[in-house]
């Protein structure tokens, strides 16, 4: 398999990789099954940049597609990637990978420099200080939901992306043929803190096998509350 170690620093934040190794990710990725080549709505997973593309060529009905990357593929597959982001329509990553993809330490000016590599909008993870979308109608930001409890929070970023999407997936607006609007984004990034901020209550995906979409519901008009000027 796949396995990654890294060591979080004290704030839980910033995290240091101590090693990568690839395992399966190095052999040639299976066959999107034919039950699942209709999805119009992809997230490209944190793999490498060339299987992505390879992924992109097998969903033709896609109609909006955002990756993940990490600082590996920014160093060992520069060139991949670049493709990439000109076939995507967002990009998610935190924010020291968004400095080291474009060299820029300001957050929004390295986002901005993204979209000029292609993607119509970036989403910069920035731990317990939220997030911040740039999208090319505009800017967002989100703070973090103040969870109290945090054990382990690998997978955040997994699972912040996965609300994001499950809210961009089952908009109106997708439903009745629109666009994605700058107000559904909004919505997304909220989706997505709520769900990570149950993802770092427990170990691994503990908590999320357990999570009834009635405490998400509960959580979410809570954070809405809290975040509404």
């Amino acid at each position: 398999t796949f396995a990654w170690a890294g060591k979080y620093h004290e704030n839980m934040n910033s995290r240091e990789t101590l090693f990568t190794e690839l395992g399966v990710l190095a052999e040639r990725p299976p066959e999107i099954p034919a039950s699942y080549k209709d999805s119009q709505f992809v997230f490209l997973a944190n793999t490498h940049p060339g299987v992505q593309l390879q992924m992109l060529e097998g969903l033709p009905r896609r109609r909006l597609t955002v990756a993940d990357t990490m600082d590996l593929w920014i160093n060992v597959a520069r060139a991949e990637l670049d493709v990439l982001l000109t076939k995507v329509d967002g990009l998610v990553l935190n924010y020291d990978e968004a400095e080291l993809l474009t060299g820029k330490s300001n957050t929004v000016a390295a986002a901005r420099q993204v979209l000029k590599m292609g993607p119509k909008f970036v989403v910069v993870k920035k731990g317990e200080h939220g997030c911040i979308l740039v999208h090319r109608d505009g800017i967002a930001a989100l703070p973090a939901y103040p969870t109290e409890l945090v054990v382990d929070p690998t997978g955040a970023g997994d699972s912040f992306a996965g609300g994001m999407m499950g809210h961009l997936a089952s908009h109106p607006l997708h439903k009745s043929g629109g666009i994605v609007s700058f107000q559904a984004f909004g919505e997304a990034l909220a989706h997505g803190t709520v769900v990570a901020s149950f993802n770092i209550e427990s170990f691994s995906l503990e908590r999320l096998s357990s999570l009834k979409r009635a405490e998400l519901d509960k959580r979410y008009a809570e954070f809405v509350g809290m975040v509404r000027v």
